[in-house]
């Protein structure tokens, strides 16, 4: 059977933002697959779900595409989805995160430091509920719906360090966000309720290679949430990209993302 690589989205996104990544995979042999998260782009809405339940619409994946082995990559609010699959799935040989978030509430974390305001104020709205949660996406994220490369980086200014303000990163962003809340915001607040919960795995249990990529100058997941996790999961290796941000990071380090996961995985 095919080995495949399952990528993960980031919050709010879509499958799509992946596509400049699959030609890479295919080359290699593999499948790729990059699914739209539950209530983003063509994916229904799943009121409630955790973030364990994205094991359960990757194994259909999985499944239709005949591939029985896989590794996952996942980044930002994709990367706990990755780290479920892994955790809950069989035939999962290794995982990578790039910028991934870690859970709300850990005694030995502090979640919001680091973060720029607007991910501070998203995030305080999580917590208090899903009903502020709304009235905050109402007024910030909707205008997401339909903004434009240019005007990203005014409405997220607090965000980006000047390493992520790359045109071309803005623009792939503004598509992305266009095709995953063509449907509307339940897709992201879903995401952001997710993440202050439980998410419904023990990061102890993941037990195949995972590899976290962080960048320093990271201000939508500051670096402290990579180290954080690097040091729960058993056996995980953090490499940790000096003078690279949240959205430079996966641009610049595609291939070396891709050669270090198949190399953990066994299948070179």
């Amino acid at each position: 059977m095919p080995r495949a690589i399952v990528f993960h989205h980031g919050t709010p996104s879509d499958g799509g933002s992946w596509d400049d990544w699959l030609p890479t995979v295919q080359a290699r042999g593999l499948v790729g697959i990059a699914l739209d998260r539950s209530g983003y782009g063509r994916s229904p809405r799943r009121p409630g779900r955790a973030v364990a339940d994205a094991a359960d619409q990757v194994r259909d994946a999985l499944v239709t595409a005949g591939c029985d082995e896989f590794v996952t990559v996942g980044l930002s609010g994709g990367g706990p989805h990755a780290l479920a699959c892994a955790a809950l799935l069989d035939g999962c040989c290794g995982c990578a995160t790039l910028g991934g978030v870690a859970p709300y509430g850990e005694p030995d974390l502090d979640f919001l430091a680091g973060m720029g305001p607007e991910n501070v104020d998203e995030f305080g709205a999580a917590v208090a509920g899903e009903e502020s949660l709304r009235a905050f996406m109402a007024e910030v994220g909707e205008p997401m719906r339909t903004i434009t490369g240019p005007e990203i980086s005014a409405a997220v200014g607090g965000l980006l360090p000047e390493v992520d303000r790359d045109p071309r990163y803005a623009s792939d962003w503004a598509a992305s966000l266009h095709r995953g809340l063509a449907p509307g915001l339940d897709g992201w607040i879903d995401d952001d309720l997710a993440f202050t919960r439980p998410w419904g795995f023990a990061l102890a249990a993941i037990g195949v290679p995972v590899r976290i990529w962080q960048g320093n100058l990271d201000l939508m997941v500051p670096e402290a949430h990579g180290a954080w996790l690097a040091q729960q999961i058993p056996g995980a290796i953090l490499h940790r990209a000096t003078g690279e941000g949240h959205l430079s990071l996966p641009y610049r380090f595609r291939d070396a993302i891709l050669d270090d996961l198949v190399g953990a995985a066994g299948w070179t």
